[in-house]
């Protein structure tokens, strides 16, 4: 760190330290103390802060980065002392249904079937192991395979099969990957069973996974919480309570239970500033308000489309794999303000946390001697989260006097670091390492402003990494093409294709002997049990949403006889959670001859139909052509339909899918657009 870094701290704190006067020509700030003292005993056990990878989709474009770019992004999230130094992950058990941004595909498809190789969670699960060998890894379902439910869109009628599935997973993550799952939650925000929980963990004893925890119930704090004081055998078996985007707070029930409490959902913030704020302030006061041990953002990073809902809710950017182009944004540096200088076993001190002129700190310590204090000061309006709610209440700037006693009175000097995050026309100042503040006599004093954060810490291990410059940004190529010809694809899915109902993935057709061996095809053949309303369609998403003018050309094979049928689109214009609402223009084809052209997914807004001469198990060549207010369509390079009227939408995504749950395959992609 250069001298004039050294000096810019010093102006920066001012006289912080010793009796000097406040700043000059301002009216002097709040005054208070603080002890920090561990003499009486310590807080609550320090879990760990953590991601979400899924829920879903959510890492979907990340996979599809080319070196040395992958690589980096991967080391802003996990390397320990470099960037956001995460302690956990944790991702989604993929189940085939819509779970916000897209499926992820499940390590079962069907009842006889078992793939452990599926997705790119436990790819991920292993570049962060591989990382940050003592990361702990959480798993969770969002939504199950139909087979599941034998029928019914409840994974809890036949619990025995939900249990042997989930432990399939854990096992399969050993057996494969040689990953060790520390913690498996319940069924992501709905509903969850007493008698499922308990034969879960009976079922995970009885395969000598003794070690993996319980997290429920991934929701509220209630009624899990209430059901946990009367249950004694399900207090027993749950180890966690996981709640929700907890607005900092907890129930007195949670406490009565004497569980660890975490908040194992939160955040959820498009990543500029505010949501840096937003994160500095949970961190801290999920534990002082709500004594939560463990704070968990989804997402991990925003790898999806960022039209597609809630984007850029992550904690950094990388939604340009054909460019290498990614960002690391405010919240990266945030996390590592506690995560570079705690680890998940440290132990938090007693204190209340609240500063008198707003804002929070907590204290942590390895119980061998090292302290790290983190003080945030974040403002109402530059702090707020996506929900809940967040109260009226005021920061102003403020002087903070600490006295270290107990085992801490040794302590002589404190390592700074020191983010600013501006707003208006400021720019923000990021994890910057400022002079040691020097003990004396066990005290210290800062002068705080509001929207920063400190970590005042023992530790001398920090340090605010960078690769180089990533490439600029760049658009979607105008010009795309994907014949799928690949013998071992190191992922199961084609990239870029972003699926939004049902799950589409490389296969080899074994029986063609002509140009389609290697094709991809959708597999899910059951409406899954859902987590929230998937289309009756299947459909995978790919492109700019920006796009306008396109012609879209796929060769489709329909598998399914007789109302068997595919389509290819452009002009998507929605995706996850809002799915089944998606409209657009799709050419339709089905077995039995005929075709449609639909304004919509599914299919009632009818523009033109007729007859094709399409049928199944057969390949054809589908061209969409979209060139203002006007479509038309060629069925094996001839003319089928023109001068379809198109109103709306103006502009969106290429998709390609299916009429229903059924097999089916395409190959040779290709679209150009602008």
């Amino acid at each position: 760190m250069g001298c004039a870094a050294l000096l810019w701290g010093w102006l920066l704190l001012g006289c912080s330290w010793g009796s000097g006067p406040s700043g000059v020509g301002t009216a002097a700030p709040s005054t208070a103390t603080y002890v920090l003292d561990d003499a009486g005993g310590l807080g609550r056990e320090f879990d760990g802060i953590g991601a979400v990878s899924g829920g879903g989709a959510t890492s979907r474009l990340l996979v599809n980065y080319e070196e040395p770019y992958r690589s980096q992004i991967l080391d802003y999230l996990f390397k320990p002392n470099f960037g956001a130094s995460l302690h956990m992950l944790k991702v989604e058990i993929g189940g085939d249904g819509q779970s916000t941004d897209g499926t992820e595909p499940s390590h079962m498809h069907y009842e006889n079937d078992e793939n452990y190789f599926r997705g790119y969670e436990w790819w991920l699960m292993k570049e962060a192991k591989k990382r940050n060998p003592k990361i702990k890894l959480i798993g969770l379902p969002w939504t199950f395979p139909a087979w599941i439910g034998k029928g019914e869109n409840w994974p809890y009628d036949y619990p025995d099969v939900t249990a042997y599935y989930i432990v399939s997973w854990i096992l399969g993550a050993k057996q494969y990957h040689d990953l060790d799952i520390d913690y498996i939650g319940i069924w992501n925000e709905r509903a969850f069973s007493s008698k499922y929980i308990k034969l879960l963990r009976y079922t995970m004893d009885k395969h000598g996974l003794q070690q993996v925890r319980i997290i429920a119930s991934d929701r509220l704090w209630e009624p899990i919480s209430f059901v946990l004081l009367v249950d004694s055998e399900l207090h027993e078996v749950v180890d966690v309570i996981g709640a929700h985007y907890p607005g900092t707070k907890t129930v007195p029930n949670a406490l009565l239970t004497k569980k660890k409490l975490w908040s194992s959902e939160d955040y959820s913030t498009f990543n500029d500033e505010v949501g840096a704020g937003c994160w500095a302030r949970i961190l801290n006061q999920n534990y002082v308000n709500g004594n939560m041990t463990s704070t968990i953002a989804w997402n991990l990073v925003a790898s999806y489309y960022e039209e597609l809902p809630f984007g850029r809710c992550g904690l950094m950017t990388a939604q340009e794999p054909w460019s290498g182009h990614y960002k690391v944004e405010a919240p990266i540096w945030i996390t590592a303000h506690t995560t570079q200088f705690t680890q998940p076993g440290w132990s938090y001190l007693q204190v209340d946390g609240h500063l008198e002129g707003g804002g929070s700190f907590v204290a942590l310590t390895d119980g061998l001697g090292n302290l790290t204090i983190i003080i945030e000061t974040m403002t109402r309006n530059h702090s707020q989260c996506i929900r809940p709610p967040l109260p009226h209440f005021n920061v102003t700037p403020q002087r903070a006097t600490f006295y270290l006693k107990g085992s801490f009175y040794m302590v002589e000097t404190l390592q700074v670091w020191h983010s600013r995050l501006g707003f208006e026309s400021e720019n923000s100042s990021l994890f910057q390492q400022l002079h040691p503040v020097k003990v004396w006599k066990g005290s210290f004093s800062l002068d705080l402003k509001v929207d920063e954060v400190y970590t005042l810490t023992t530790l001398k291990t920090g340090k605010k990494c960078s690769c180089p410059e990533p490439p600029p940004p760049q658009p979607f190529p105008s010009n795309y093409k994907d014949d799928f010809n690949i013998r071992n694809p190191p992922f199961s899915e084609a990239p870029n294709f972003a699926d939004q109902t049902g799950v589409f993935e490389y296969f080899v057709n074994a029986s063609d002997p002509g140009d389609h061996v290697f094709t991809l095809r959708q597999v899910v053949v059951q409406r899954p049990i859902t987590w929230v309303s998937d289309a009756d369609q299947t459909i995978s998403i790919i492109g700019n949403f920006q796009w306008v003018n396109m012609t879209v050309t796929c060769d489709i094979y329909i598998e399914k006889q007789r109302d068997g049928g595919v389509f290819i689109a452009g002009r998507v214009d929605n995706g996850g959670i809002y799915v089944r609402r998606t409209k657009g223009v799709f050419f339709w084809v089905f077995a039995d001859g005929t075709y449609r052209v639909t304004g919509d997914l599914a299919g009632e807004e009818i523009l033109m139909k007729g007859l094709s001469g399409v049928r199944d198990n057969a390949w054809h060549t589908l061209t969409l052509n979209i060139q203002g207010t006007s479509a038309s369509g060629l069925l094996n390079g001839y003319p089928l339909w023109e001068n379809v009227t198109i109103s709306k939408p103006i502009n969106g995504w290429a998709a390609i899918g299916t009429r229903s749950f059924e097999f089916a395959q395409f190959d040779n992609f290709h679209v150009e657009a602008s």
